[in-house]
């Protein structure tokens, strides 16, 4: 997310920001203490809704209420780092590799975590290649981890997968090689040279 430096006042910003968006207040314009009365204010009126600390989220108004994101999409928007990305049944889900539905969305996040989220359970991982990695190169990572647990079509269903993604090029072999050469785990390391090796 980009700093809103452009506008003339935080109020205007969040009055211009459109439906389903997340909004920092790092980010708003002006003084610091002028972007939290202006976030403060909105939420107040229901024009926006406090997800994380320092985001909030301008839903769809309905008669019930503000719309919500999902606890995983809040996860990913106040992260905002990277190398994040799904773990454990999460992981197998985002590469379409299984039906389970987690009874909490994991995460997992390169070095340090600097905020909890309600809601989703957080796993450090200290490689920090996996930075230069997108969404879906750490789910191949985490699923490699488990995949006997978490992958209800097998190792031939992980195979397909990923020859799929690397097809359509949302997975790039030569980061997904590099990061996992630094992986501690030897499951994850094999996995991705065999996975490569196969044709993915």
């Amino acid at each position: 997310m980009k700093p809103l430096r452009d506008s003339v006042s935080p109020g205007s910003v969040l009055r211009d920001l459109p439906l389903n968006s997340f909004v920092r207040v790092a980010d708003l314009p002006g003084p610091v203490g002028a972007a939290y009365n202006a976030v403060s204010r909105a939420a107040a009126r229901g024009d926006l809704v406090k997800v994380s600390r320092g985001l909030y989220f301008k839903g769809i108004p309905t008669r019930y209420g503000m719309t919500k994101p999902d606890a995983e999409t809040v996860a990913r928007a106040a992260l905002e780092a990277d190398g994040v990305g799904p773990a454990g049944v999460s992981a197998a889900r985002a590469l379409g590799l299984t039906t389970q539905v987690p009874t909490m969305p994991e995460m997992a996040v390169t070095g340090p975590v600097s905020t909890a989220i309600k809601g989703v359970k957080l796993h450090r991982r200290n490689n920090m290649e996996r930075r230069s990695l997108n969404y879906l190169e750490i789910a191949v990572l985490e699923v490699l981890r488990d995949w006997e647990f978490t992958v209800e079509s097998g190792w031939p269903g992980l195979i397909q997968s990923a020859a799929k993604l690397v097809k359509e090029g949302r997975v790039r072999p030569d980061r997904l090689r590099a990061a996992a050469s630094r992986e501690p785990n030897p499951k994850v390391r094999d996995g991705v040279r065999i996975l490569m090796d196969a044709g993915a």
